[in-house]
């Protein structure tokens, strides 16, 4: 009898255990691909406001918004590179409300506090966005030639503009160094937003920087883009020749713009938003922009991301090491 009463007890207290469990489970374990979205979701954008990548972001939570039937608002996370806001995605709880416009690159630093391969769950490819080398009207360059002429007969009076590490259009600017033997000085911005600013304003002599914030300016003639570093020139900017083109062979910065949600988010949360951005990505008026400003739109599936972040990050992580640079 005792016995009995004792299986009783601890079979209501297991019962007991579980329903407490289920109810005080997070809601995206019980949310479904049908609930989805049901409140707003955050967009992070691990750069500041006015950039390229904040540009692309918009654009990118307008639209999405549209197909979502929630809004989707930029939160702009900047500091140390990328990684301030990469890091806080990665945290965030895995319930689809928390997106990241990640781009190659945030995998590089050494300690970060997350892992790019593990503690992000791809959603799909957004666009390839090429690093464009420019001058302030001002310098007296008017090709890759002459900027290397110049830098060689200055030294470190040159000045090179670019976003902190561990963003590409860096390590694009001490790869350029160590290719042309030269010293030019690297000058580290928040963003390509107040770097386009100063460069502009002829504070810094040349940039690697995106064409987004600066095609206006080029435009203008407020700034000269010198090369693209990219296998082909940009619709944008046909007269523009490449680096290859001009003189400097396999000297290549793109980067790739996609979205991403921490590791963990429900498959059918993440399929629901691939969908999306497959659309969206595929939309004339979205291509037309994108190409306008000098960017390649693309589409994926969350497996081809994976392997393009792992193809990517690799690539520039043994670029880093070559170099002997150390990204904190």
């Amino acid at each position: 009898m005792a016995k009995g009463l004792l299986a009783a007890g601890l079979k209501r207290t297991v019962l007991g255990v579980a329903l407490a469990a289920l109810f005080a489970a997070p809601a995206w374990r019980t949310a479904s691909a049908q609930d989805y979205p049901s409140r707003v979701v955050s967009l992070v954008v691990a750069f500041p406001a006015g950039g390229g990548v904040d540009l692309v972001g918009r654009v990118i939570a307008q639209k999405l918004t549209e197909a979502l039937g929630q809004q989707v608002i930029v939160i702009n996370r900047p500091g140390a590179g990328s990684v301030i806001g990469t890091r806080d995605v990665a945290k965030a709880a895995p319930d689809g409300y928390t997106l990241l416009l990640m781009v190659t690159g945030a995998g590089l630093p050494e300690n970060p506090g997350y892992d790019i391969a593990k503690d992000f769950a791809p959603i799909g490819l957004i666009a390839s966005v090429p690093i464009v080398i420019m001058a302030n009207a001002a310098v007296p360059v008017k090709s890759l030639a002459d900027v290397i002429a110049l830098a060689k007969k200055d030294g470190d009076k040159v000045t090179v503009g670019t976003p902190p590490a561990p963003t590409l259009n860096y390590f694009g600017a001490e790869q350029f160094k160590s290719m042309t033997g030269t010293k030019i000085t690297i000058v580290s911005y928040k963003g390509t937003g107040p770097l386009t600013n100063d460069l502009v304003g002829g504070h810094v002599m040349l940039a690697f920087n995106t064409l987004p914030p600066a095609i206006g300016n080029i435009q203008a003639g407020k700034l000269k883009a010198i090369a693209v570093a990219a296998p082909e020139r940009l619709a944008a900017l046909p007269e523009v020749p490449t680096v290859s083109q001009s003189g400097l062979p396999g000297f290549d910065i793109v980067q790739y713009y996609g979205l991403a949600a921490p590791a963990g988010t429900p498959a059918p949360i993440v399929a629901r938003l691939n969908k999306e951005v497959r659309a969206l990505v595929a939309a004339e008026d979205f291509r037309t922009r994108m190409i306008a400003d000098g960017g390649g739109p693309m589409a994926s599936t969350p497996e081809d991301y994976a392997a393009n972040i792992a193809r990517e990050e690799g690539k520039w992580g043994a670029i880093v090491k070559k170099l002997g640079l150390k990204v904190e």
